[in-house]
């Protein structure tokens, strides 16, 4: 038996182009989001316990993600009549109304995004893409249908990404609250022995090659 290919993006590629349908009308990714930052997130299925939990979690963060000026976009291969059913059912009974689009992707669609794991089923697994104004795929998690997201997490990685490239510095571990540096950010590393030599001189840090500073 033929085996199907996974396609399966990574760090630095271009966002595959897709025309889909959402929530919110059709769009073409990554072009309607050219020139700024996105997360795109993907779930298992609507009316799932887990998804819910999640979309509750997501848009709790919307103001945070938008602060950023990053669009927030979910996916799951249920169609949009589904979606919107699911989003009216979260905003009767949970009382939170869903403000980002919702795509129903296809199989065509999740295979370009590596969504679906034949090792873990039909569904699509928890995937998330931040994306860059440039639509380059910056940051890719995958997380099994059965655990569901930490969205802080999400929040954090993206805010680092765009302070890190803001800033041409590196971010350290558990940014913004490092347990060595707390929230300061680390300098690049030198290029030559001159710059290592004067490094210490410039900056605060352990070593020339671990220096950093507050922005």
């Amino acid at each position: 038996m033929e085996q199907q290919k996974i396609n399966m993006p990574l760090l630095g590629d271009d966002f595959p182009e897709m025309d889909v349908a959402t929530t919110h009308g059709p769009m073409s990714l990554p072009k309607d989001m050219k020139g700024k930052w996105f997360v795109l997130f993907s779930h298992p299925a609507d009316f799932t316990p887990v998804c819910t939990t999640e979309f509750a979690g997501f848009q709790s963060r919307v103001a945070q993600f938008e602060k950023m000026g990053v669009q927030l976009i979910g996916m799951s291969v249920d169609q949009v009549f589904s979606h919107i059913k699911w989003i009216e059912w979260i905003k009767e009974n949970l009382d939170i109304e869903i403000t980002f689009p919702v795509v129903a992707a296809n199989d065509s669609v999740a295979n370009k995004l590596g969504m679906l794991h034949p090792g873990k089923g039909s569904n699509t697994v928890r995937a998330v893409f931040v994306v860059d104004p440039e639509s380059k795929i910056r940051l890719i998690l995958y997380y099994p249908q059965e655990i569901g997201r930490n969205m802080d997490e999400i929040v954090r990685t993206t805010k680092a990404l765009i302070t890190s490239d803001q800033n041409g510095v590196a971010m350290p571990a558990n940014w913004p609250e490092n347990e060595l540096i707390k929230d300061r950010v680390i300098i690049p590393p030198p290029k030559s022995q001159k710059e290592a030599a004067q490094r210490l001189s410039q900056y605060e840090g352990y070593d020339w090659w671990f220096c950093h500073k507050t922005l």
